[in-house]
């Protein structure tokens, strides 16, 4: 006879593939008519937006831009010129590596951007980008929690509380944020901006109801001409608050929320004639993950004292541990110029795609902080000073964790000239997911015949072993055909960790 299993069933995600492609753009630019020559190339900056990501017949396809804005001096005219066009990619995941995966998530970031003249009306541009592509499939998730039988039948059965962090919702959504950036007083307003930049970070995240609330904080850094044609820099934190759908989410689960930038554009303000109020659009696509904590009781072995039994059991590999966190790292540096300062410009940092690897008992996390500092010399001739800093941070976490990082500068750089150059302060925020499997086996089927009692002849009905160092009660019982509160009983014991290990226990049989 089949036996009547019990199960509990969930919906959920789990991961199915995840890989990293690097690969390089080329662009050739010819300087438009209405800009002037280009005498020398100061520095290039650029913001990649993401525009699309899809799945496809098991392969992931991305596509994208790279806003480039290259800063130059112009032949025959003092100050600084910007040169701003786009470089489109599209990345594409090899053969059918997300075949049976139901949801993506990517990012993309430029490891590497620089401009160089070919002549006065031509650059080209190298750009070396780096996308983290990981892959979700559904993954509904059934165990078994107990099994039912008659008294008669005189089943035992072991089950094991485990805990368990399932991914129930991958939600995405874009949105387009708009707010006014306003100067503060005493600063001079622009009358053409030359580069922008702009920081996301998510600072909380909960589900209310069917929906998540997320909140964050945009930081955004202008670089403009003034009306005579000086340079000046601002930057500001633009709050913002957005509503996802996540109908069936359970209250309380926990959430994290990654931004991937698809475009922005700034422009000043034309109804304020001093240029100090700058109109600030950001499109951003949000892809929100909840997972919720689950406490699971899993069927893993079961016999009969009466009867012989057979069952079918899987494998079953659960998420037991999943912790978000943050660790900040502050870096101080002095970088070197050479030459004597009048004044700073602007100041940026970006940071590389972080290496995770194990040294001893800790967990240690590595990124590349790029550092660049636009200023001006005794003589007025803008000029760059760049350096990569290693900013690494140390995590104590189990050896088998599977841990997902990126880093961000979510604050203004610090910068300030001082004797030996222009020291930099600036926070590092290593953004952490770490997560442990178990490795589990679950009962799936089980039958038991009724009409064939266990045949026990000639056995003896009490037997006299210690029990093994690798053995527990549950083993002995099984193996000699008895209980686990009959071996207490027999032994004088209340507790099953009260049995020894160095004593002889006395396992009484059980008849049919």
């Amino acid at each position: 006879m089949e036996l009547e299993l019990k199960t509990a069933s969930f919906d959920g995600y789990d991961t199915g593939a995840e890989t990293t492609l690097t690969q390089e753009e080329t662009a050739e630019t010819i300087v438009p008519d209405y800009c002037p020559d280009i005498a020398r190339i100061i520095t290039t900056e650029g913001m990649v937006c993401l525009h699309s990501r899809e799945l496809r017949e098991g392969r992931a396809e991305l596509s994208g831009t790279v806003r480039v804005s290259v800063l130059y001096t112009p032949e025959g005219e003092g100050g600084v010129r910007t040169l701003e066009f786009a470089i489109p990619f599209t990345v594409e995941s090899d053969g059918r590596s997300m075949g049976d995966c139901a949801a993506l998530t990517a990012e993309t970031c430029a490891e590497l951007l620089e401009t160089r003249m070919l002549n006065p009306r031509k650059v080209f541009t190298h750009c070396k980008l780096v996308t983290r592509l990981t892959g979700y499939r559904r993954l509904p998730l059934q165990v078994c929690t107990d099994v039912e039988g008659e008294d008669r039948l005189r089943i035992q059965k072991r089950r094991e509380q485990q805990h368990a962090v399932l991914l129930t919702h991958i939600t995405e959504k874009d949105f387009t944020f708009t707010e006014d950036l306003k100067f503060s007083p005493g600063r001079e307003g622009a009358a053409e901006l030359l580069t922008s930049r702009v920081t996301a970070s998510v600072t909380e995240a909960k589900v209310v109801g069917s929906k998540l609330v997320f909140k964050g904080v945009f930081t955004v850094g202008l670089l403009y001409r003034t009306a005579d044609g000086r340079c000046c820099s601002t930057s500001g934190e633009l709050p913002f608050s957005q509503i996802m759908e996540t109908e069936g989410a359970a209250e309380g689960v926990g959430a994290s929320v990654r931004l991937q930038l698809t475009g922005s554009d700034f422009q000043i303000d034309g109804d304020d004639p001093e240029g100090r109020q700058i109109a600030v659009t950001i499109y951003c696509h949000a892809t929100a993950m909840l997972r919720q904590e689950q406490e699971l009781t899993l069927l893993q072995d079961l016999y009969s004292t009466a009867y012989d039994v057979t069952y079918e059991a899987s494998p079953l590999a659960l998420t037991g541990f999943w912790e978000p966190m943050t660790r900040r790292q502050t870096v101080r540096e002095v970088l070197e110029i050479g030459v004597v300062a009048e004044s700073i410009l602007s100041q940026s940092v970006s940071c590389a795609p972080v290496s995770v690897s194990r040294e001893g008992e800790m967990t240690v996390l590595r990124t590349g902080a790029s550092v660049r500092v636009l200023y001006l010399d005794e003589g007025g001739v803008p000029l760059v000073a760049e350096r990569c800093v290693e900013v690494r941070t140390q995590l104590e976490l189990p050896e088998d964790c599977r841990v997902t990082a990126w880093a961000v500068c979510p604050e203004e750089v610090q910068a300030a000239l001082g004797d030996r150059g222009i020291e930099v302060r600036f926070p590092v925020d290593f953004r952490v997911e770490a997560a442990s499997r178990v490795k589990r086996v679950c009962i799936t089927s089980a039958k038991l015949d009724p009409d064939s009692p266990k045949e026990q002849a000639g056995a003896p009905s009490l037997v006299l072993r210690c029990m093994g160092r690798q053995e527990s009660a549950w083993d002995l019982a099984k193996q000699y055909n008895t209980t686990i509160p009959a071996i207490l009983a027999a032994n004088q014991l209340e507790e099953e960790g009260d049995i020894p290990r160095d004593h002889l226990l006395l396992i009484p049989r059980k008849r049919a």
